[in-house]
């Protein structure tokens, strides 16, 4: 339990440190987002809308600190302030409406590629030397080796466009509204089914190999050649004794990589049209929408930081010495 408390305290300071951090940064870049959203209507805002504009996106002339003070408030009452990109949108209303898209498309993948990849090399690191074991590690990696939006513009084009077998673009059909009903689901699968097969395609190897090397290290240990000696069952000692300690490092990266699922997989969606996270990025950086892209930004941030506390609580089942602090 001191173990998870000494965690958690450690993410609260690096959760402290992001809101600073998040709060001086668009203040030191050159101009302000109200002069970029008055610069599109120009000719038409009065001058002393500026003013009015720069309130609204939470800038001002007072100190530094009073700014700072201002600003927490705002945000612990779940106010992010409002877009430039999709004025006058609030900031939360717009990354909500990509947050579910992303975490559908890039959370489904990675649980998918971290599942079939960790089993993979499970049972390739037992039965080492197979015929399989000499060729899915290569052929994985060298999928793995070509960049993901090369593979998505591949698969794009010769299913998608070619074959006819996958729509082109977006999360669902133009003529469709969200609902609870069977053929919107199917409707939404069909759209998610080939962006979401380039992203396990190209991470599966990494997780592949992660998992087959540190079982084969965890193999040669020995308290594994005890349970063999003790008569217990091959797959027992496969999954309960080596597999489980072997998983340690693939949950860490575990972590990290559902924390960068807020993130979005940023060219994929582009490519696919896909209405994520990672295209609201773009469209922020674009239209220089700081407000959009700070709140973007401390999602992405608390997402690690939940994700890899979600980690070490999984340590604590996974790994008996994270307990032995009582």
């Amino acid at each position: 339990m001191r173990y998870l408390l000494s965690r958690l305290g450690l993410y609260v300071v690096a959760g402290f440190l992001s809101i600073t951090f998040n709060f001086f940064l668009p203040r030191f870049m050159p101009g302000d987002p109200a002069a970029a959203l008055f610069g599109r209507f120009q000719g038409r805002l009065k001058p002393e809308a500026l003013d009015a504009l720069r309130h609204a996106f939470g800038f001002s002339d007072a100190p530094f600190l009073s700014q700072y003070f201002s600003y927490l408030k705002e945000l612990f009452q779940g106010n992010l302030g409002v877009s430039v990109a999709y004025f006058p949108a609030p900031v939360s209303e717009v990354i909500m409406s990509g947050l579910g898209w992303t975490m559908l498309l890039a959370g489904v993948s990675v649980l998918i590629a971290f599942v079939l990849g960790t089993s993979l090399g499970v049972l390739l690191a037992w039965r080492r030397g197979s015929v399989w074991d000499t060729t899915l590690p290569p052929l994985l990696a060298l999928l793995g080796a070509f960049p993901y939006f090369w593979t998505a513009m591949a698969l794009l084009f010769f299913l998608g466009f070619q074959m006819g077998w996958f729509p082109l673009r977006h999360a669902h059909s133009a003529h469709l509204s969200p609902e609870f009903s069977a053929s919107f689901a199917w409707d939404v699968w069909v759209h998610l089914a080939l962006p979401a097969f380039t992203l396990v395609l190209t991470a599966l190897g990494g997780w592949m190999l992660s998992m087959r090397n540190n079982m084969i290290s965890v193999l040669g240990t020995d308290y594994i050649t005890l349970a063999r000696a003790k008569g217990l069952s091959e797959k027992r000692v496969m999954w309960a004794y080596a597999a489980r300690n072997a998983l340690l490092p693939n949950v860490t990266g575990l972590g990290m990589a559902l924390g960068f699922v807020v993130s979005g997989a940023l060219l994929t969606e582009i490519i696919f049209s896909y209405p994520g996270v990672g295209y609201l990025m773009l469209q922020a950086i674009r239209a220089q929408d700081y407000p959009l892209m700070q709140g973007l930004f401390l999602n992405i941030t608390f997402a690690v930081l939940l994700a890899n506390f979600l980690v070490d609580i999984a340590y604590q089942f996974l790994d008996p010495r994270t307990r032995s602090d009582g």
